[in-house]
């Protein structure tokens, strides 16, 4: 029991009082009778033990009269020790894709709206934020409206990003009790759940849905072409065993195609559309589902793309460039030095220096110029070259210098799998390939990385960003270099990526890059629009591209219109993230400095709980009362 004012239990020692008076009140002065009157004095005695008896049981109604009085005044009570610190309330609702999933009818989401404002306090202030909304210091009727009509987001936070939110919604003031109270299904990230807040309550209340089968369009990708078609291929995924389901494709909103997806109570399964090559779509896979919804949508685009134009200036034979930069994507010229026209250069995406003997100086400044325009360099040395026309050239680039050749034949053994280069080029890491072999190379002093280097780890091919390097000629008297299967890819990357082309689509929230053949000044930018909505992404405009960058923007998926004033120049294809298909969840039991619930309003009925007094004042005075009855009866009706 705890006291409002305890500083008036000081007045217990006035309750010594009436029983000092008492106690004087026995002690007084007694008479002895004669013999006489003894009869007379038995009967006194006896009636004066009824009065001593009187006095002492007023006296103790007295002193329990006083006594509850006392203490209501110092106004009793039970409650927590916290009870009156001042309390903060600061709650997480997840609104990520995942809270989609159905229990009894209603998505997760839905239901801990609807529990959350029945169960809170109308007029208690509270702060509260979700994936994409942040509410602080409010009361319900504030934010009731926004609740009801919370849309799903693709971006889940982790829980330490939920902590590190919900302590700039707490005031500083230590002395105050903070509450979280995190509601979400706590979908399993890649990060283990570490709670290292102890000055914090959090409070976890996970909302369970029941058992179903999710299915999900995972990713897409071109698996075949020729001369007139292209194949997609669509993978599929689902949660449990999965039965099969259909699968439609559209370009706009025009069914092109339909087909049915073959899981055979599997968990996974493709399916293939083909489509004319070269033609421009705007597409959207779709499949019927009753699990998650964001999932059921996928969409690409197939841009009527320009060539990559590729500029091979060379005195010596060509034909392996020709073969790899061939008409269907790349737009190749061959010239020789001589026949060089200069006006050319800046119109294109990639330039290949194909055994020169020597650079002159106007080639030089013209290739620096095109480089920091956002064109890409590829040099590929002869074995009797101009060594400080090429240093002069290669100089620009990761301060590379050539300081000789050596006359030692080598193979190429080590192949940098981590380069972008090679992104997506090898399903695995080979190591038991034909080794190609190099008769002479030069020796380098360069802080370019190694795409592929020697037994002795010295570079064979260096360069990144749009500069590359081979360290020796690959002529056939010099190297069988361009009998290799590492040829093909290596090169065609090298045209690919000098101009980024825009992929099938892009995954919200990583970054990328897209390069489109067009240039824009100062009163006139490139625009994404989508229905009513545009904005303006981050862009560099070079000679002859405008490189687009893309990060935090679109937040929606879709595809999205490329325009330059009133004309349009493309289109781009966004889609979520699908890590929340996977409905996998966290135990929570294992997860160290938190309290769980099962219910909203349980939690929140608690908390209330926890601040409530339970006054006990007022049984005092009723026991005062009482006492003082007591004592009225005792002196009426005693004798």
């Amino acid at each position: 029991m705890q006291f409002k004012y305890p500083e008036l239990l000081w007045a217990l020692f006035l309750l010594l009082v009436p029983l000092f008076i008492h106690l004087f009140q026995l002690r007084r002065f007694k008479k002895t009778p004669f013999t006489n009157v003894a009869l007379l004095q038995k009967v006194k005695t006896q009636s004066k033990k009824a009065r001593n008896l009187k006095k002492w049981l007023l006296l103790a109604a007295r002193l329990f009269l006083y006594t509850a009085l006392i203490i209501a005044f110092a106004q009793p009570y039970f409650a927590k020790k916290d009870v009156f610190k001042k309390r903060e309330t600061v709650i997480y609702l997840d609104n990520s894709f995942s809270m989609q999933a159905l229990n009894n009818g209603t998505s997760l989401l839905q239901t801990a709206v609807q529990e959350l404002i029945k169960s809170n306090a109308k007029e208690k202030e509270f702060s509260l934020f979700t994936n994409t909304n942040t509410y602080k210091n409010v009361v319900l009727k504030d934010i009731q409206n926004n609740l009801l009509s919370l849309g799903y987001s693709s971006n889940q936070l982790h829980i330490k990003d939920v902590i590190l939110k919900a302590n700039t919604l707490f005031s500083k003031d230590n002395s105050s009790v903070k509450d979280l109270i995190v509601i979400s299904d706590f979908q399993q990230k890649n990060e283990a759940y570490t709670i290292d807040s102890l000055q914090t309550n959090i409070y976890f209340v996970k909302q369970n849905t029941e058992n179903f089968t999710n299915i999900s369009i995972d990713s897409l990708y071109v698996s075949n072409t020729d001369a007139t078609n292209l194949e997609l291929t669509a993978n599929l995924k689902a949660n449990t065993n999965a039965e099969n389901t259909a699968v439609a494709l559209y370009n706009n909103d025009t069914l092109i195609a339909k087909t049915s997806a073959l899981f055979n109570n599997s968990k996974e399964a493709k399916v293939n559309f083909t489509l004319p090559k070269d033609v421009g779509i705007k597409g959207k896979i779709e499949l019927t589902d009753t699990g998650l919804m964001y999932d059921n949508s996928f969409y690409f685009n197939i841009n009527k793309r320009d060539k990559i134009k590729v500029l091979a200036i060379s005195n010596t034979d060509n034909t392996f460039l020709n073969k790899i930069f061939t008409n269907d994507e790349f737009k190749t010229n061959t010239t020789t030095i001589n026949q060089l026209n200069y006006s050319l250069i800046p119109t294109q995406n990639l330039i290949i220096l194909n055994e020169l003997k020597a650079i002159p100086e106007s080639l030089k400044n013209a290739l620096t110029s095109f480089t920091k325009n956002g064109g890409s360099l590829v040099v590929i040395p002869s074995l009797k070259l101009d060594i400080n026309s090429y240093n002069a050239l290669l100089s620009n680039y990761f301060s590379t210098k050539l300081k000789g050749l050596i006359n030692i034949e080598r193979k190429v053994t080590g192949i940098n799998f981590s380069h972008p280069l090679y992104t997506n080029v090898f399903q695995k890491r080979v190591t038991n390939f034909q080794y190609p072999t190099v008769n002479s190379s030069f020796i380098t002093n360069s802080s370019a990385p190694s795409l592929l280097s020697y037994q002795d780890n010295s570079p064979f091919l260096m360069g990144a960003n749009g500069f590359y390097f081979f360290t020796s000629s690959l002529s056939k008297e010099n190297s069988n270099f361009k009998g290799s299967p590492l040829i093909v890819p290596t090169l065609y990357n090298m045209g690919y990526t000098s101009f980024k082309i825009p992929k099938l689509y892009t995954t919200l929230g990583k970054a990328t890059t897209v390069d489109v053949e067009t240039k824009v000044n100062k009163d006139l930018v490139l625009k994404i629009t989508k229905d009513k909505n545009e904005f303006i992404p981050q862009q560099q405009s070079f000679t002859n591209k405008t490189t687009l960058t893309f990060s935090n923007t679109p937040q929606n998926a879709g595809i999205y219109t490329i325009k330059k004033g009133e004309s349009e120049l493309g289109s781009l294809s966004f889609n979520y993230n699908r890590e929340e298909s996977k409905l996998i969840y966290t135990d929570i039991n294992s997860i160290a400095n938190i309290k769980q619930s099962t219910s909203i309003s349980q939690l929140l009925t608690n908390l209330e709980n926890n601040q409530k007094v339970n006054e006990l004042w007022k049984w005092f005075v009723i026991f005062a009362l009482f006492f003082l009855i007591l004592e009225v009866l005792i002196q009426k009706y005693f004798k």
